[in-house]
């Protein structure tokens, strides 16, 4: 099952200093932390805030050559977590033609703000990205994990670059 999920924020890992896409969905039941590099969470933060660049970034090529290959970008689906990396798919259709692109979850994240289409989270990564460890050392781990559950999702702020 899919779970529609929205950009919550963009944060920095207080241990790596890493950027973060923060997940939530409708009920602000479940939120799902997805590390991210750092031109990946600038793409994200400039469509966030509005921003318009003088010429297209990759981003923005994609949903052009999407649209003049006269395709929409239906969803994108973060579809599967393995070895502590997630995996993501594009949605299009073509002309009542579904074509579906593997793809990293920041690329596909920032291509669906771009192209106003929704996000999902399939309940299977929800369920095993809870136990998921991102940090190689143990205490640095215990203590992101320990940060990751008492995050109030509200208390959220933006990505600053």
């Amino acid at each position: 099952m899919q779970i529609e999920m929205t950009i919550k924020g963009l944060m920095v890992d207080p241990i790596t200093n890493a950027p973060i896409v923060v997940l939530r969905d409708g009920e602000g039941q479940r939120v799902l932390p997805i590390w991210v590099g750092i031109f990946e969470a600038n793409a994200i933060a400039l469509q966030i805030e509005n921003v318009t660049t003088p010429r297209p970034m990759t981003h923005d090529l994609l949903r052009n050559v999407i649209q003049d290959l006269k395709a929409t970008v239906e969803r994108v689906v973060v579809c599967d977590v393995q070895e502590n990396t997630f995996y993501a798919r594009i949605h299009l259709d073509q002309g009542g033609q579904p074509l579906i692109i593997d793809a990293r979850p920041s690329d596909a994240i920032a291509l669906a703000l771009r192209a106003r289409a929704p996000i999902f989270v399939e309940e299977s990564v929800l369920e095993h990205a809870k136990s998921v460890d991102f940090a190689a050392d143990k205490p640095d781990a215990e203590r992101l994990h320990k940060w990751l559950e008492s995050l109030d999702p509200d208390d959220l702020g933006k990505y600053k670059m």
